[in-house]
């Protein structure tokens, strides 16, 4: 690298004795500034929407079902895990509507595992397009979650027909309203993990075998499928971790809404809001940091 740059320095400064201006010649491989940098990915928003858009619509492409399978898949997740936890393992022993928790539990929380098992191949699966333009990697995260975002508002739309259809009925509340206020928490949440994720796992691409079994790790400990609450009573340390735990206080959040019709109280929005601020912002100073680094040749 050092002697890259020297011959760089004496390739500019041989065109100044001839007279010429150098300026032209722009670095690549460069980390810019920060603001910059924050430009530049704003600059490039309408190729990020399109991208995340068009890989959407092409998504299912190739099966005869279609985009029914951005609705589809839920259903039958929810159902699978209904069948193993409910009517086999009967967790659902003293809930009064455990078909709603599990499914707003299974369905909301999808994006949140696909940015945790997904991110660390991030910058690999698109290697080709990293080689080919120059842009600011982070926007390939920022896409990622667009997408999930997109995909989303069908799962979203599936929770909402089927709490409201499947025994034991519930039915709109004004507090429904709050579901996309909690979505944009999960959002910056989701980005957060993205970003950092994605740098560890260019540096460390082992990452992604681990992340398959953290993400799994949070689904358990997050109350995804079952009270969580229940089994942790006599253990204050694993109590403390999950009430740490964003994803625990964002399932209760979406919860609380839907089933409930109650406002969530103000420890969840402090808890959610910390972590999804927080994380996005040391994710992109922690991304923005290797910048330099993501057009090298990666193993």
């Amino acid at each position: 690298m050092a002697e890259e740059a020297k011959a760089t320095a004496t390739l500019v400064q041989a065109l100044r004795d001839r007279g010429l201006d150098p300026s032209g010649l722009t670095p690549t491989g460069v980390r810019p500034s920060l603001a910059e940098y924050l430009g530049a990915i704003w600059e490039r928003r309408h190729f990020i929407w399109m991208d995340a858009g068009h890989r959407v619509a092409t998504s299912n492409s190739r099966n005869l079902l279609g985009r029914f399978w951005l609705v589809l898949r839920p259903m039958l997740e929810a159902a699978m895990y209904y069948v193993i936890f409910a009517v086999i393992l009967g967790v659902d022993r003293g809930m009064e509507n455990f078909p709603a928790f599990i499914i707003i539990g299974v369905l909301m929380f999808r994006s949140t595992m696909r940015a945790i098992t997904s991110s660390p191949g991030l910058l690999s699966s698109n290697r080709a397009m990293i080689r080919a333009f120059v842009f600011p990697r982070a926007a390939l995260a920022v896409s990622a979650q667009l997408r999930e975002s997109m995909q989303m508002v069908y799962t979203t739309i599936t929770v909402v027909v089927m709490i409201v259809v499947v025994p034991y009925h519930e039915f709109p509340e004004f507090t429904w309203l709050l579901v996309p206020v909690i979505f944009a928490f999960q959002f910056f949440l989701n980005l957060g993990i993205s970003l950092v994720l994605a740098r560890i796992g260019f540096i460390f691409p082992d990452t992604s075998n681990f992340m398959a079994l953290t993400g799994r790790l949070f689904m358990y400990g997050s109350g995804v499928i079952f009270p969580i609450d229940r089994f942790v009573e006599n253990n204050p340390l694993i109590a403390t971790l999950i009430q740490a735990n964003p994803i625990y206080h964002m399932l209760a959040m979406y919860r609380e809404v839907l089933m409930d019709g109650t406002v969530p109280a103000l420890e969840h929005w402090m808890i959610l809001g910390a972590w999804a601020i927080g994380l996005t912002l040391f994710g992109l100073l922690f991304f923005w940091q290797g910048e330099e680094t993501y057009g090298a040749e990666q193993r």
